[in-house]
């Protein structure tokens, strides 16, 4: 899936000559923790949520507004056929063990990402990769089979950022990249700790230390704000809680949008979910909005599609599967259920999850269908769910941006296979013009709307609960990312 939905403190400034400095440490929380530190072989949110940007850097990437900028790579041309691109790496670059950073090592990434035995979670980016040719030592050349209109935007995930063969080894404990800040340490089931960078290519991180703290239980998340004992949350678990926090003038609270869809993955070639009509059936049997008020406090914009309600291209489908337990049961019982049947609901840490969960579960018992929850650490989730596709049900974010493409995948854990569905994001992916990718696009949501393959529920917000004196937070998530290499404290 890829990233998969699914947290830094001082409280001391120093005094200098008579006056006071501003704080150059910082502790954020988040709710998850990473389950490894290898963003190129592991599919947690969690994993960009620490090292996007921070340590780990592509050719391009995502800034705050959700823009892809140049990242390695200071700029790059493109062929008049649109198949091959020559990036023109920054120069001075090195990696945090002192090594340098050139065209070597983008080759390396790129073919260890793209090869057969590839772990990487999101393969898919670099499927169209046929050559990645090192031109010298500044200069990268990369072939595609056809144009694709995205690859630009691919090379800013995650999973497409430059690491060397020479610390690959040691990735999943000890991080080594060329971020503005270095790894530390990481006190598993407790905190990970960065330092700035000093050998910085680019522009320096104000702030020296960083701190991520990893706080699931939302009523913990409580406590540990107000009580000033982390200066930063971000994906505040307890929205409920938030307007005590606006109400508190040592806080602020920014609330933003995400790209996490967040469905009830559903596993299409387990039966009963692979047949339509039993899909179509749970689609009918959710109440979108009772979920979000139960689970998020109102925090969430309905979804009928797996697709961004803010990006331009969303097609609001929320008539396809309107909330009607009567149709819900009919369409259950034309399946060959009439009594209904019993399922797994298989659900990682996250709140939204959990609550979610629990509600989903009410719904679907009123059309019949027993849902048996199974709360699961995010490791087992990862394993059971995501690897083994060993559920009926599960509840997830889905934070990646323009994530569509991974209907197209057969192995991809909801087990969708679809061919039309396939060849559709084939010539997305070689159409470049704005509107021949929008009407595609529009196709493409409602192919997987209309064959229910997930039920749809909400677009995630991010709340992000911080000291007052804390700038240059991100408010919205364009990518599933805590980017600390412009965050500072007010003077």
């Amino acid at each position: 899936m890829h990233k998969l939905l699914l947290s830094v403190t001082v409280s001391t400034f120093a005094l200098i000559a008579g006056g006071t400095s501003a704080q150059t440490d910082i502790t954020v929380a988040i709710q998850l923790e990473p389950p490894n530190l290898d963003p190129t072989g592991g599919a947690a949110q969690a994993i960009d949520s620490v090292l996007y940007s921070n340590v780990f850097e592509g050719l391009t990437r995502f800034d705050g507004d959700g823009a892809v900028v140049p990242g390695l790579a200071k700029d790059w041309d493109i062929s008049g056929d649109g198949t091959v691109y020559t990036f023109n790496l920054n120069s001075g670059v090195a990696f945090h063990d002192g090594t340098s950073m050139d065209a070597e090592d983008v080759k390396f990434s790129l073919d260890r990402a793209r090869s057969e035995d590839s772990t990487n979670a999101q393969k898919g980016l670099f499927a169209g990769i046929t050559d990645v040719t090192v031109i010298d030592p500044m200069i990268i050349q990369v072939t595609l089979d056809q144009p694709n209109g995205s690859f630009l935007f691919n090379m800013a995930w995650g999973d497409a950022v430059i690491v060397a063969a020479e610390s690959i080894e040691n990735i999943a404990s000890n991080p080594i990249g060329t971020g503005a800040f270095e790894f530390s340490d990481w006190v598993q089931g407790d905190r990970l700790e960065l330092v700035r960078n000093d050998n910085y290519w680019g522009t320096p991180a104000v702030l020296e230390t960083a701190t991520f703290r990893f706080i699931s239980d939302p009523t913990a998340a409580f406590a540990a704000v107000m009580a000033e004992d982390v200066d930063v949350f971000v994906g505040f678990p307890a929205p409920e809680n938030l307007p005590q926090f606006e109400a508190d003038s040592r806080f602020q609270v920014l609330v933003g949008n995400t790209e996490g869809e967040t469905i009830l993955s559903t596993n299409n070639k387990m039966p009963p979910f692979d047949n339509l009509l039993v899909r179509k059936a749970v689609a009918h049997a959710i109440d979108r909005q009772a979920i979000i008020d139960g689970a998020m406090f109102g925090y969430g914009t309905p979804i009928g599609t797996h697709f961004a309600p803010h990006n331009p291209d969303y097609v609001d489908l929320l008539a396809n599967s309107p909330y009607d337990p009567v149709k819900a049961k009919a369409f259950l019982a034309e399946a060959g259920f009439p009594d209904g049947f019993t399922t797994t609901l298989k659900l990682p840490p996250p709140s939204y999850a959990r609550r979610g969960g629990e509600i989903i579960a009410s719904q679907l018992r009123q059309i019949g269908i027993n849902a048996e929850i199974s709360n699961l650490e995010w490791s087992q989730w990862l394993e059971e769910v995501f690897k083994a596709k060993d559920f009926g049900l599960s509840i997830v974010s889905h934070t990646e941006p323009m994530d569509i493409g991974i209907y197209a995948n057969p192995e991809y854990y909801f087990q969708y296979d679809n061919t039309d569905f396939q060849a559709l994001m084939v010539e997305l992916n070689a159409t470049a013009d704005p509107a021949g990718r929008t009407a595609l696009l529009a196709k493409a949501q409602k192919i997987i709307s209309e064959d229910y393959v997930n039920g749809y529920l909400f677009e995630l917000a991010v709340a992000t609960v911080a000291k007052a004196g804390v700038r240059g937070l991100w408010v919205n998530q364009p990518t599933a990312a805590v980017d600390l290499t412009v965050v500072s404290w007010a003077d």
